[in-house]
């Protein structure tokens, strides 16, 4: 649109606004690594172990799965719960179990937790500087019975008897110290457990979905998924 001004004919470009402006740029989250968000627990409890999740992964602010299982099975017995990079964890607990099974066959036996849990912290502490994953790695053997082991970002290496991790652990640490007690059975753990993932999905935005619960005993891993729906109530001030 052409204007005379002081004789002189100037062009001005008239730019519209758009009628949408996004607060984010939106090609980013298409871009941004996929993460696996996220609420990753185990208790032990007298003749096994009780690990969960929940299921969501995020890729930057857009939800990529509701439904991901982040319970990975390195044995019968042994299994890992994934928090951070879900490319990374799925690469550590591939080499994990390849290695576990080579120690399988040269030994003749079901390798020991705390094997497994060696592994993956060998992995976690050499690439420290390239990954990121977060592991609880929880199991049954015949030697120590139940175990949990701690390995969080950087490669440190702890058995506990309650680990909890993830973006969704930090808003549970006054549940988990609170109603935590040793030796407890396998339902007080499942119900500890469920209780405590659902409490961090409601405040968490990484966290959500279902919750998936797995009870490790001699007799190998059993599964369970409780739905959003199924899940217990909580109040929300």
């Amino acid at each position: 649109m052409a204007i005379m001004m002081n004789g002189r004919s100037s062009m001005l470009k008239m730019e519209l606004a758009s009628p949408y402006i996004p607060s984010y740029d939106p090609t980013t989250p298409w871009q941004a690594e996929h993460r696996t968000g996220t609420t990753i627990m185990a208790v032990e409890f007298n003749g096994g172990v009780v690990i969960g999740a929940d299921s969501r992964s995020t890729t930057g602010v857009y939800i990529a799965n509701r439904v991901t299982d982040k319970l990975t099975k390195i044995t019968d017995n042994i299994y890992c719960c994934r928090s951070g990079s879900s490319a990374d964890t799925q690469a550590v607990a591939d080499v994990v179990r390849y290695h576990v099974g080579m120690h399988r066959m040269e030994l003749g036996e079901e390798p020991r937790v705390e094997v497994a849990a060696t592994l993956f912290q060998d992995m976690c502490y050499n690439y420290r500087d390239s990954i990121t994953a977060g592991i609880i790695l929880a199991g049954w053997d015949p030697y120590k019975g139940g175990q949990v082991y701690t390995i969080p970002l950087g490669g440190m290496l702890v058995r506990q008897q309650v680990a909890t991790g993830g973006s969704g652990s930090t808003y549970v640490y006054g549940y988990v110290d609170k109603h935590f007690k040793p030796n407890m059975t396998q339902d007080q753990c499942m119900k500890f457990v469920l209780n405590a993932i659902t409490l961090a999905m409601l405040r968490d935005g990484s966290s959500g979905g279902c919750v998936r619960l797995g009870v490790i005993t001699k007799d190998g891993c059993t599964k369970h998924c409780v739905l959003g729906n199924e899940l217990p109530q909580f109040y929300m001030g």
